[in-house]
């Protein structure tokens, strides 16, 4: 069955704020894991809002089948965690608590997240995923809750009350640090 239209066309226009055709492009890849290079690259697109639609496509394909990111994952920490875009970083937050990552690859996920949250203009939603993501690696054991503990704590006093009200939920989950 021939495409239309490649996925970059298909990612582009419409209002800033809708995802557009990301629903149906997520179904082709799901059903067609060949065409996961072309939406990768879709990352790397000049419009702004193509960069967006694809990071949702991509976290969005991650949920479902995170092994086929084990491939991507030297690029993911590299070339993508580069993307200076809101958008682009909240997905990547997002794909590094699905991925199953070597102890290497999620120091480098940590750093990567560590930075995000240090940035005192860090995006609300990227502050957000970034620090669900820490939590989740403190709550499976692989990152000391001692290091993810007060880069949540510096979120308490973010200009957003979202992410005020989220940092305040994910240190009430936790764990307790028994290497204090």
């Amino acid at each position: 069955m021939a495409m239309v239209a490649g996925f970059r066309a298909r990612l582009t226009g419409g209002k800033p704020n809708s995802l557009g055709e990301v629903p149906q492009v997520v179904e082709e890849v799901v059903e067609d894991p060949q065409l996961l290079p072309e939406l990768y690259d879709c990352l790397f697109s000049e419009d702004q809002w193509v960069r967006m639609r694809a990071g949702d496509a991509l976290e969005k394909v991650c949920r479902v089948h995170p092994d086929w990111f084990i491939p991507y994952l030297p690029k993911l920490l590299g070339e993508v965690a580069e993307i200076n875009q809101a958008s682009v970083k909240w997905h990547l937050a997002q794909m590094f608590g699905e991925i199953d990552l070597t102890d290497s690859q999620r120091a480098r996920a940590v750093l990567i997240l560590t930075t995000n949250l240090e940035d005192p203009n860090v995006d609300w939603i990227v502050a957000a995923n970034c620090m669900e993501t820490l939590t989740q690696f403190a709550k499976e054991g692989t990152v000391s809750v001692e290091s993810v503990r007060p880069l949540i704590e510096a979120q308490l006093h973010h200009r957003s009350n979202a992410v005020k009200k989220r940092a305040t939920r994910l240190l009430l989950q936790l764990p307790a640090d028994h290497d204090a």
